[in-house]
């Protein structure tokens, strides 16, 4: 008679399962898969004709020049960023997680994520262009120092707006990867800490071999999220300087619209699906390390 009803509550408790998992399964299927398989159909075809061409598709996207910029430039931002990011908001999180008011900090960090993103180039826009309030300030410490005379430099016109692009997605993200580095510390039972105090170790140690190791899977969750935003930074590069930026600031994002507005679909789609394999591969790569740790 046990084993009758641990059978028929384990029956109910898979039914019960999948109701619940069904209508996401369901979306995930009609809004992700099935339109990704089809643009991987529409990879091996041409536009008009619709004829299969094999990989001739993945071979012109390979050997478009613009295609190899937008990758170097979008890989170049993505490995400057992360480990900044990262390594940021651990530095910021950490004492803050020592505070009596972290959640009104905590709060306030998160600021930049309400920020609209108009309002964030008009800021860009205002310190960064030619008449900008950085021009403004550098004229101004050149004329009180005597070694340099009138600035009017368009930052975003020179190599320097890769770094622009960088410091506007490490304000606008560093809100969220500051929360996460504080729930994972604040999530450390205090009894570890105060035994490692009692035993002598020091707040260096102590963050060593007890905050670090407890971080992992925080770590785990902010290098991803910040991995998929790194590929979400077109909107501001894009509303500053359009779709044909200095060539430091030219992206996968801006790729992939010029494509479309000139109706090459067969790149764009041939070009999707490395990108979405690249992501999905990098995505599996770090579950199997953190896995291994």
């Amino acid at each position: 008679m046990a084993r009758h009803n641990t059978g028929v509550k384990h029956r109910r408790d898979t039914r019960a399962f999948f109701l619940f998992a069904a209508p996401e399964f369901a979306g995930v299927l009609i809004f992700v898969l099935l339109p990704f398989l089809d643009v991987t159909g529409r990879s091996f075809r041409t536009v008009v004709t619709g004829r299969f061409v094999g990989f001739d598709n993945y071979a012109t996207v390979f050997a478009n020049q613009a295609f190899r910029l937008a990758v170097k430039n979008t890989f170049r931002f993505t490995l400057v960023c992360i480990p900044l990011l990262v390594l940021i908001g651990l530095v910021i999180a950490y004492p803050v997680s020592r505070m009596r008011s972290a959640g009104v900090v905590k709060s306030l960090y998160l600021f930049p994520l309400a920020m609209p993103t108009a309002t964030v180039v008009i800021v860009w826009k205002f310190v960064f262009c030619r008449q900008g309030a950085l021009n403004l300030l550098l004229t101004k410490l050149g004329a009180w120092s005597g070694l340099w005379g009138e600035v009017r430099t368009d930052w975003l016109g020179t190599g320097v707006s890769f770094w622009v692009l960088v410091f506007s997605y490490i304000w606008k993200n560093a809100g969220y990867t500051i929360v996460l580095w504080l729930a994972g510390i604040l999530g450390i039972p205090h009894e570890l800490m105060e035994a490692a105090r009692v035993d002598g170790a020091s707040e260096r140690q102590c963050f060593l071999r007890i905050v670090l190791p407890n971080l992992k899977g925080s770590l785990y969750t902010i290098v991803i999220l910040s991995f998929l935003n790194s590929f979400k930074i077109y909107r501001e590069a894009y509303l500053v300087a359009g779709s044909y930026p200095e060539q430091d600031m030219y992206l996968l994002q801006h790729l992939f619209n010029n494509w479309f507005v000139n109706l090459d679909f067969d790149k764009m789609a041939a070009a999707t699906v490395c990108v979405g394999g690249f992501l999905f591969a990098v995505i599996i790569l770090l579950q199997r390390l953190w896995d291994r740790r």
